[in-house]
This record gives C-alpha cells, sequence and structure tokens, in this order.
C-alpha cells in the first residue's frame, strides 16, 4: 500500500546511452527518490544485457527515474538530461554505439508528453534542429540485472566508471550545484 507521500511521486523513463551515466547523475538529483537502469521499447521480453547489447532486440538501456515534483520538476530533470548526454548524435554517444545507446524520453502519460514535447522543440531551435531524441510512450519495460544497478557507486575506480561516468557526474555538479543534494 502507497503512503501518502509515495502517491506523489511521478515516474519518468530516460534513454541517453549507457544507462550506468544516467543513473550515476540521476540519483545525485534533490527529489529524485529511485532510479532503476532498465531495459525498454523492444521486442523482446525480459531481454539480458547480452541480448540487449546486440542490437538486435530494439531496446533502448534506459533509467527509469521516481521523482517527486515538490522537489524537482520534469522539467529541470529533463534539463538535466540534456547537458549529461549529446541528444544530436543517432544510435550513439560517445564510443557506445548501436539502437539501444539512442536519445529517448519515454513517457507515462499525455501530460508528460506533452511537456517533454514543448522541451524537445525548445531544444530543437536551439540546436537547429539536430537533436534525434524519440519522444514515445513507454514499453515493455524489464529492470536490468541486479550487478548494473548502482553500478557507478559500487565500481567508482572501473575504467569506464572512471573516465566516462565520472566527468558527466562532475558536469552535472557544476552546472546542477542548485539541483544536487
Amino acid at each position: 500500500m502507497m503512503n501518502e507521500s509515495t502517491q506523489q511521486l511521478q515516474r519518468i523513463t530516460l534513454g541517453g546511452g549507457c544507462f550506468w551515466c544516467l543513473e550515476a547523475v540521476f540519483e545525485l538529483v534533490r527529489g529524485v527518490q529511485h532510479v532503476e537502469s532498465g531495459y525498454c521499447n523492444g521486442a523482446l521480453q525480459n531481454p539480458s544485457y547480452e541480448q540487449v547489447c546486440s542490437g538486435r532486440t530494439g531496446h533502448a538501456e534506459v533509467v527509469r527515474i521516481d521523482f517527486d515534483p515538490a522537489e524537482v520538476s520534469l522539467r529541470e530533470l529533463l534539463e538535466v538530461f540534456f547537458v549529461i548526454h549529446d541528444p544530436t548524435t543517432l544510435n550513439r554517444q560517445g564510443g557506445d554505439a548501436g539502437t539501444q545507446y539512442r536519445s529517448g524520453i519515454y513517457v507515462h502519460n499525455a501530460a508528460q508528453a506533452e511537456l517533454a514535447r514543448e522541451v524537445l522543440d525548445e531544444l530543437q531551435l536551439a540546436l537547429q534542429g539536430r537533436a534525434v531524441t524519440e519522444l514515445t510512450a513507454e514499453a515493455n519495460y524489464w529492470p536490468a540485472e541486479a550487478y548494473h544497478q548502482h553500478y557507478f557507486v559500487n565500481n567508482p575506480s572501473q575504467g569506464y566508471c572512471a573516465f566516462v561516468v565520472a566527468p558527466k557526474v562532475d558536469k552535472f555538479l557544476a552546472t546542477f550545484k542548485r539541483l544536487s543534494r
């Protein structure tokens, strides 16, 4: 049974490259109550990491974010999202390439879709139409394996974490100090 404060939470699902990067940043955002790495909008039921990485399932690597809109707005979360990944590279973030690394906003209701469309339109204007971020409803979501959850926190000196994830965390902290815990 949900208590009164949990009934206030909202959920958004975002894909912008490797889920380790997004998870590490969004776990630091004030008002974010829970972040889960997973896969969505592909064809296969309950895919494994290896299957998703093959590029044949159609899934995106994503994070599901449960947040308290009284502490952080969806617009603010989307602003963070667009600063910590490159929305102009199709199916790629840095050295990570494949459809599983696509930029996407996966909404849970019509109000989110409307706001996300507004933010995306503003971004398209600023980027002269170069954003390739997809906007659609979340579908066929599956949580990633347990070892992917809280990956950066549990593996800060692992090479990818030190050289790819940590700079994104630093960029968030420098750019959005007002939103950090």
